[in-house]
């Protein structure tokens, strides 16, 4: 089984580390279980240039390094591969946060990982030739039989297959958003992940 897994908040816990560091930076409050957008501006209230500041300090490799794993993340994808399943990292980060995401699945235990960045959002600093770069159209010539994702954003990428068990991991930014179809359901993490994978 091929199978799609989202890197932010799906294996690590990005957006509780945005809450703490947007108070940081800007006295913004807003709890992780009040984030009610994906989008960090939006949710935070920021201006552009808060908004380009809050990104550049939150995709720092030491910070990126640290960031804290979902639980459960890293034993179920492990044991995944030990099934014989194969498992890919498509994520929206920039290509600039290669390294460090290389590392930190390195640490995890997760070297044996593809890892690509897909141009999810919209963002410009993405480079042409990058074997980490992954452009659309060579995404859409890759088959899966199942995804792990949380982001609504990044749903209209699996329009090209029907038949995609997809798997959205519960978040707060997701609670109020339509499913595409009869395939997607919601997980509170997981655990419940791994028991659909396997129906």
């Amino acid at each position: 089984m091929n199978i799609y897994v989202d890197f932010d908040d799906c294996l690590c816990e990005t957006a509780r580390y945005f809450s703490v560091l947007v108070k940081e930076l800007f006295g913004v409050n807003v709890p992780y279980e009040k984030i009610k957008y994906f989008n960090l501006q939006k949710s935070f209230s920021l201006t552009d240039e808060q908004y380009d500041e809050l990104m550049i300090k939150g995709h720092v490799p030491e910070v990126l390094l640290a960031y804290e794993e979902t639980p459960g993340a890293v034993q179920t994808i492990n044991s995944w591969i030990d099934k014989g399943h194969n498992v890919k990292i498509i994520t929206g980060r920039p290509v600039s946060t290669y390294d460090a995401s290389r590392e930190w699945l390195n640490r995890h235990g997760l070297n044996q990982l593809e890892l690509y960045s897909l141009n999810k959002y919209g963002r410009d600093n993405f480079l042409k030739g990058s074997s980490f770069n992954l452009e659309l159209e060579d995404f859409y010539k890759m088959h899966f039989d199942a995804a792990v994702e949380d982001s609504p954003s990044a749903f209209k990428f699996f329009d090209y297959l029907p038949d995609l068990k997809v798997m959205v991991f519960d978040r707060p930014w997701n609670q109020e958003c339509e499913f595409p179809g009869k395939n997607y359901r919601r997980c509170s993490g997981w655990r419940e992940i791994d028991g659909l994978l396997e129906k």
